[in-house]
Order: C-alpha cells, then structure tokens, then sequence
C-alpha cells in the first residue's frame, strides 16, 4: 500500500506559500517539484496546467490535488503546501483552496497514480487532519503531520 511518506521527502513542503492565484501557486509547486525530481520546472508546470485546464483538481473543503504525468520521471513525486491565504481554484464546491497536495507520476504509472490519488485524498478528506494543517506553520510539523502512520490509519 502506497504511504504518504514514500510521496513526500521533508524538502518538498512549502510551509507558507504567499500566491494570489492558480496559476502562481501551480508555478511555484512546480519549482519545488524541479527540486525533489530533478527535472526542469516548465515540464512539470506543464503537466499539472493541462490537467487543470480539464477540470479543476479542488476536490471542495479548501483542498485541491493537482497531479499530472511525465515520461522522464522515474518515481511517484509529490509536493504539499499550505498557502498562507485562500485562493480561486475553481474547486467542485466553489469555496477557495489553501491545502495543496500535488502529485506527479511516471507516464506509464497507471495504476499507481491512481492508488497514490486515492490515498492523498482519503487522507485529506479527514476534516481533524485540514484542521490540524491549517493549524501549524512549520514545514517539519506539516511533513510529521502528513505522514504520521496513526493519523493516516485512522482517515
């Protein structure tokens, strides 16, 4: 069973992301996303804009999960931040977005994006959990929070 921590490393949590609007926030996702995969920004800022330009990925409660596929990455990569304040994103509820988990997987990772798409989403569903992230500022508490086994077990 995929875990969050095997989606998540320390350095790809950005603790108080300052953007006005979709597109900055996916621009600035995708450079840390650049850092944790090795590969350029554009490609990766690419990738999650066409997936959004298909609908958005704010799945409503303040929460989006922006994900797209590249053919260079060799390994499932993700990215969480916490935006210091709420942004448009188009969401299925309508309510502004400040809790985003993007995700990016091998082309040919079918089933895997899927299963890693549905774990991130169990866990961000978890009304405890948001509150708990929109509670905290340090990049270290949201990656202790996002990977913690029991909080994870119990969503």
């Amino acid at each position: 069973m995929i875990q969050i921590g095997d989606l998540l490393a320390p350095r790809s949590i950005i603790a108080q992301l300052r953007v006005g609007s979709k597109k900055q926030a996916l621009v600035e996702i995708a450079r840390r996303a650049a850092l944790a995969s090795g590969l350029p920004e554009r490609p990766i800022y690419d990738a999650l804009a066409e997936r959004e330009r298909c609908g958005s990925t704010g799945i409503g409660n303040g929460v989006a999960v922006p994900h797209g596929k590249l053919a260079e990455l060799p390994q499932l990569v993700g990215v969480f931040a916490r935006l210091e304040r709420p942004i448009p994103f188009a969401a299925i509820d309508d309510q502004p977005v400040d809790l985003v988990f993007a995700l990016l997987t091998p082309a040919n990772g079918g089933a895997e994006h899927l299963r890693a798409l549905a774990r991130i989403s169990r866990l961000l569903r978890d009304g405890a959990i948001c509150q708990k992230l929109r509670g905290t500022d340090s990049a270290d508490a949201l990656y202790a929070l996002l990977t913690d086994r029991s909080e994870i077990q119990a969503a």
